[in-house]
């Protein structure tokens, strides 16, 4: 029997993510994040094929019903939400927007940010270009977990890339003195390097002034044929 998507989701995730839980493991992934948040110690396949059996059991929903849900896992120690989201993006409007901003800004950090900017945000402004003005305001915000937002939410649009808004993105926050944004920098024009490898080495050339060494090392990671990457630290 199939039933409405709702807050009932939740304890169902929970009974099928408790005994797949790996306190070992959950350590290890705590000490990866600097002991900042809870984990189960699932691998993300394993986590994510339990995720499919437990949604099978639920209809299809609408995105106040997804809202509602993860707004209410974010609440929970462990770091179980973006998943949600994320199969679901499709089904957001611009409107959610400011549903999804709240996301971003409550307990922070690369792994749940940059899987809203890519797989959520970016999602939501391919489907509604008319976002794109919000992103020009997000990129110049004070919490810089807003502007990396900003600058990835690109990332998987490869060809349908709005290069002119990237590049200019990229250098407004160019002299930014945090680690997370310099990088989210020199990783979107990194992943932009495979469309157009010539735009990103000129546009590299052309503010090699202001951009760090890190955005700059980034950015040209594949046209320079070097392997070793900045890890995001832990």
């Amino acid at each position: 029997m199939v039933r409405p998507f709702d807050p009932s989701l939740i304890d169902e995730l929970r009974a099928a993510f408790e005994p797949a839980a790996d306190p070992a493991a959950a350590v290890a992934m705590a000490s990866y994040m600097r002991g900042m948040f809870a984990f189960l110690g699932i691998p993300s396949p394993r986590r994510r094929l339990l995720q499919s059996e437990v949604f099978q059991q639920f209809g299809r929903p609408d995105a106040e019903q997804v809202l509602c849900v993860v707004e209410r896992l974010w609440e929970l120690p462990q770091r179980v939400a973006c998943d949600v989201l994320q199969r679901h993006a499709r089904l957001l409007s611009p409107a959610h927007l400011l549903r999804i901003r709240p996301l971003v800004t409550a307990k922070s950090w690369w792994d749940t940010v940059d899987a809203l900017a890519s797989h959520v945000v970016g999602t939501m402004v391919r489907q509604s270009p008319e976002l794109s003005p919000e992103m020009d305001k997000w990129v110049r915000d004070d919490d810089l977990w807003v502007v990396r937002v900003a600058i990835l939410h690109q990332l998987r649009f490869k060809q349908a890339t709005d290069h002119e808004r990237l590049f200019r993105y990229c250098a407004i926050q160019a002299e930014h003195r945090d680690f997370f944004i310099r990088k989210a920098i020199g990783w979107a024009l990194r992943e932009y390097s495979k469309t157009d490898p010539v735009a990103v080495r000129s546009f590299v050339a052309d503010h090699k002034n202001e951009l760090s060494a890190l955005s700059q090392r980034e950015a040209l990671l594949h046209l320079t044929g070097r392997k070793k990457r900045v890890q995001e630290p832990a």
